[in-house]
Formats: structure tokens, C-alpha cells, sequence
């Protein structure tokens, strides 16, 4: 027999579909729609038809591709370069932590920035502005494997040329590629998932409120503690106002 939901989820459900319709009637309100279509639909973003189907990718390639090349970079600090386990765990809780502020800053001055420039606001549609666009496109919701994979190994070569030891830039590497496929699936799982954690809840509220409300607050995805630090928290009234549980 199916189980009839009980009061407290009808409410959390209630609650949720009139926080949604109260975002969209306040962003007419403020004279500005904040999204385009908030289905599960993956728009054409380039003319070339090659270029377009490359700019849809599955989730899952980003923990195909990280967990080797994270797990790799553990072996090669720890092993390769002997680099003592407590070191490597050091190194790795601070490789993770960089990536969370650079995530952070690239969200907030980079993907958010005002571009004037015709090539400006190319470059912004097609790094962030389709996903405001279109929230819940599935196929847009993680970079590209070419995107993920050169910038990586940009930021290796960057941290190498500034550590000056590969052992060491193992181990810091290996937490900012954690980081950075926390990053995704994080957020993936924040427009198709709703666990039960509390964690997990006020970081989906906050992204959430950040698509359909606040567009400048509210930065954060691996953790809102940058969002707390440069003062960009959406409000408490705001944050506490929705119960997304379900």
C-alpha cells in the first residue's frame, strides 16, 4: 500500500511552492525576471552544433575524473615524496579551504561581475549566465570535462611555481581538486536532492534564495563561511523563513 504523506511534510511542501511563487512575483515586482524557465531543460548555447553538445556533460564525469586524479596526488605525496601522513592531511585540509575562498571569489567577482563589453557579456552567458537562466539544467550543472581538466592543471603548475616542492604541492593539490568535486556535486545535489542534514539544508536554502531572490548574496556552495566572513549571508529573516525539508 502507498503510504499517505503525514501533515508535517503537506506543510514543508506548502511552504516551499510559496516561497517559489513569492520569488517570482517579487522579481517582476523589482522589475527583473531572475530565471528564464525553471524546468529541467538544456537550452542551444552555441550556433556550432559541436560546441554545443560538448557544453552538456553528466554529473558523474566529475568524480570519474577527480577521484583518480585526487587519490593520485595523495600517493604522490605520501609515497612518492614520503611526505609524513600528518603532513599530507595538513596539507590537504588546506588545499580544500583554498578552494572553498576561490570558489568564493570566482563566484562573487568573476561570474557576478557587471560586464559592459559585448565580448564581457558573452563570456559571463556562457560561464554563469545560462545557469541563472536555467537553474535546473541538468546537463550545465558541472563543468566540462576540457574546462575542468585545463584549469587544473593550471592551478597545479601555479601552486608548484609558488611552494617549489612537488611533494608538498602534492599533497595541497589533492585537496583542492576534493574541493573543487565537493564544489560540483554539491551543487548538483542542490537543485535535485533535498537530504535531511542540516548542513546540507542551509547551504541548498542559500543557493536556493541566491537563484530566485538574492542574486548578490549568498556565494558559497562547499560551505557558506566565506558567505559569513565578507558579509554577504543572505538575511537571517530570509534564511530562516523557508523550511525546504521534505
Amino acid at each position: 500500500m502507498l503510504k499517505s504523506p503525514d501533515n508535517a511534510n503537506i506543510y514543508q511542501g506548502f511552504f516551499f511552492v510559496l516561497f517559489m511563487a513569492s520569488a517570482y512575483i517579487w522579481s517582476m515586482a523589482e522589475g527583473k525576471r531572475l530565471f528564464v524557465s525553471n524546468r529541467n531543460e538544456s537550452p542551444k548555447m552555441f550556433e556550432n552544433k559541436f560546441l554545443d553538445f560538448f557544453s552538456r556533460v553528466h554529473v558523474l564525469s566529475v568524480p570519474i575524473l577527480f577521484v583518480p586524479i585526487t587519490s593520485y596526488f595523495i600517493y604522490r605525496s605520501a609515497v612518492e615524496f614520503e611526505i609524513g601522513w600528518a603532513t599530507v592531511l595538513g596539507l590537504f585540509v588546506a588545499g580544500f579551504s583554498f578552494w572553498t575562498l576561490m570558489e568564493y571569489c570566482i563566484h562573487r567577482f568573476f561570474f557576478h561581475k557587471n560586464f559592459t563589453t559585448s565580448l564581457g557579456k558573452k563570456i559571463y552567458h556562457v560561464a554563469h549566465g545560462v545557469h541563472h537562466d536555467f537553474p535546473n539544467d541538468s546537463l550545465r550543472l558541472v563543468m566540462p570535462p576540457v574546462i575542468n581538466l585545463s584549469l587544473a592543471l593550471l592551478f597545479y603548475w601555479s601552486f608548484y611555481v609558488i611552494i617549489q616542492n612537488k611533494g608538498i604541492t602534492a599533497g595541497f593539490f589533492a585537496g583542492f581538486t576534493f574541493g573543487y568535486m565537493v564544489y560540483d556535486l554539491m551543487h548538483y545535489a542542490s537543485h535535485f536532492y533535498n537530504f535531511k542534514n542540516g548542513w546540507f539544508q542551509r547551504i541548498k536554502r542559500s543557493h536556493l534564495l541566491h537563484h530566485y531572490r538574492e542574486p548578490n548574496s549568498g556565494f558559497g556552495l562547499s560551505t557558506i563561511f566565506w558567505d559569513r566572513v565578507f558579509g554577504t549571508m543572505h538575511p537571517p529573516e530570509v534564511m530562516d523563513k523557508v523550511n525546504m525539508k521534505s
